[in-house]
């Protein structure tokens, strides 16, 4: 396993069409949205909870943060969920005993706790009786809320249920929902390499990172989130410890010949990329390489101008790779 050793920031755009990236349920789960602006958010929750899934599911890494049933159906809470990481028979000698054990086979086991830290509680059964406690770890990995790069339009919709309200009624039940016609997300996050160290966070699991942003983005196929699509992972990777640029996201901005509520299709936007290559000019000897992975849709424009994203990066002294995902 490869140490974690430096400090990165990440840029990832994802859109989706006719959907409804992550639903409120205290508003009748509707889109969620800033009212002053009138962008878009999507919680940095739903976005790991997304990373999470396909890791699990579909890269057969254990995670913490998952639903277990009993035999009764009765679901796991986080105290019984940490018991799972116990591997030493109770009633232990003192609590410390146990909550080391459980706290090394948690970072052995659980790529989420490396990857996004967290407080897990703890009830051990001592030979003097019960103690409580946790274990706590704050993430190398952190992402800000999500938000659209445009103001979005929410279209809300009433039709017609297939079944009866209750029995003996003649009529079917009605049903109603909101989605977004359109919307261009946009999440940031860094990658701490000092919290790293505390949770054992490795390249590898950064690897498994990236690819579940990637492809956990678009193999999230349920109703409301049905043809999501990656469109940009950006990563930039520094030299210097304990230095970063600092939001990043904010140095893409979105150009439409539309108003944003009219935007449908990522076809009808271009991405301004001018700031953001001068500025990663300016700290080129702090930066190690720039890492990119495209979906070939966007139209990316430097002072107007449609180019090469990556060629202007190398243009402005910046070593690139593109990843493949």
């Amino acid at each position: 396993m490869t140490e974690v050793n430096r400090r990165s920031e990440i840029v990832f755009l994802y859109d989706i069409k006719d959907g409804n990236p992550n639903g409120d349920p205290l508003d009748d789960n509707k889109p969620r949205i800033d009212e002053e602006t009138g962008i878009n958010l999507v919680t940095d929750v739903r976005f790991k909870r997304t990373i999470r899934d396909h890791l699990y599911k579909f890269r057969g890494k254990e995670i913490f943060v998952r639903e277990i049933s009993d035999e009764n159906g009765s679901i796991q809470d986080a105290k019984m969920r940490a018991r799972d990481f116990l591997t030493i028979e109770e009633p232990l000698d003192s609590f410390e005993t146990g909550k080391n054990n459980i706290n090394e086979n948690l970072l052995n086991d659980c790529i989420d706790v490396r990857l996004f830290g967290g407080t897990v509680p703890l009830e051990l059964k001592l030979k003097k009786g019960k103690d409580t406690g946790s274990i706590t770890h704050t993430g190398p990995v952190q992402f800000k809320i999500g938000r659209s790069m445009h103001k979005v339009f929410i279209k809300h919709f009433r039709g017609t249920g297939a079944f009866a309200s209750k029995e003996g009624a003649s009529q079917k039940t009605f049903r109603e929902e909101d989605f977004l016609p359109y919307s261009l997300i946009s999440f940031y996050g860094i990658i701490n390499e000092n919290a790293a160290k505390d949770t054992k966070l490795s390249e590898e699991d950064i690897d498994l990172l990236l690819d579940g942003m990637w492809n956990g983005t678009k193999n999230l196929i349920s109703r409301s989130k049905v043809g999501q699509v990656p469109r940009l992972l950006f990563k930039v990777n520094y030299k210097e410890g304990n230095y970063h640029i600092g939001d990043l996201n904010n140095l893409f901005s979105l150009k439409s010949d539309l108003i944003d509520e009219e935007i449908r299709d990522i076809s009808q936007i271009r991405i301004e990329v001018q700031r953001l290559v001068e500025v990663l000019g300016k700290s080129k000897d702090k930066i190690e390489n720039a890492q990119l992975c495209m979906d070939g849709s966007i139209v990316f424009t430097y002072g107007g101008e449609e180019i090469d994203f990556e060629k202007s990066l190398m243009e402005a002294g910046i070593n690139t790779e593109i990843l493949s995902m």
